[in-house]
């Protein structure tokens, strides 16, 4: 009875045990990436490659898909406000849901999905090719020449892509309730524009984003580098940084939102 319950209690506290060591390592992953980020400014070009592939590439679904979002969040708002006689509300409406939360959210999930999978997929697959190995043969460090750039280029990408999704998602909110169902364009507008504050609602949702982005940017490289150099490791790895940065952005949004307006 006794070794049944050490066995099970073994059993119970090694995946906990593994989790925390491998937190720690992604801590200490963090710290060698900025000690190595000033190295960076030295190479420009570096980080602008790295702000094409993390940011401008996905650039098209963000604006897709927050062009749609603020389309269907017209559609149901209208709906909604209609029944109590607020249907003028409805630029408030889509605005302060997509500058407080959807922006900021769906931006970091699809971000997440796009540039955070192939970053680790990349970053996996040089490691599997010992590219990273023959770096440090010719003395160079690799976190400084391949994982800095990329933390750093998804770090910048994020908070932008998220205004992006938000703007997109507004001009979808615009087509949809000025153009299509009708309401006043000016009425539209200027509610939108004293109801929204910068400092409650603009620059708090650019809070949210630079939070999300600095989660995304460090589990995409750090699951990359410490991906199994094997094929499948590499999908498992590719796999782990979408779930792991999905719930690492609700989580901190949660957190944050509750410090942010709490006192609204």
């Amino acid at each position: 009875m006794a070794e049944w319950f050490y066995r099970f209690c073994q059993n119970l506290g090694h995946p906990l045990n593994t989790r925390l060591i491998k937190l720690g390592f992604a801590c200490r992953f963090l710290l060698a990436i900025l000690r190595h980020t000033p190295g960076i400014l030295r190479r420009p070009r570096l980080l602008a490659r790295e702000i094409w592939f993390a940011g401008v590439l996905s650039v098209l679904i963000i604006s897709v898909s927050g062009l749609f979002v603020g389309m269907v969040l017209a559609l149901q708002g209208y709906d909604t406000l209609q029944r109590f006689g607020a249907s003028s509300s409805l630029g408030i409406l889509v605005a302060l849901s997509l500058v407080r939360e959807l922006g900021p959210v769906v931006g970091a999930l699809l971000f997440a999905s796009r540039a955070g999978s192939a970053i680790t997929a990349e970053v996996g697959l040089m490691k599997a090719t010992e590219q990273l190995s023959a770096m440090e043969m010719m003395a160079v460090n690799p976190i400084a020449r391949v994982i800095a750039p990329r933390f750093w280029g998804a770090f910048i990408s994020m908070p932008l892509l998220a205004a992006m999704f938000s703007a997109t998602g507004i001009l979808g909110g615009y087509l949809i309730g000025v153009e299509l169902l009708g309401l006043d364009a000016g009425s539209f507008w200027s509610q939108m524009q004293s109801a929204v504050d910068f400092r409650q609602d603009v620059l708090n949702g650019l809070i949210k984003s630079v939070f999300f982005g600095t989660a995304i940017a460090l589990i995409a490289v750090f699951e990359g580098y410490d991906a199994p150099p094997t094929a499948e490791g590499i999908s498992t790895a590719t796999t782990r940084t979408v779930v792991t940065s999905a719930l690492v952005t609700l989580i901190l949004d949660f957190i944050l939102t509750a410090f942010m307006f709490r006192g609204v």
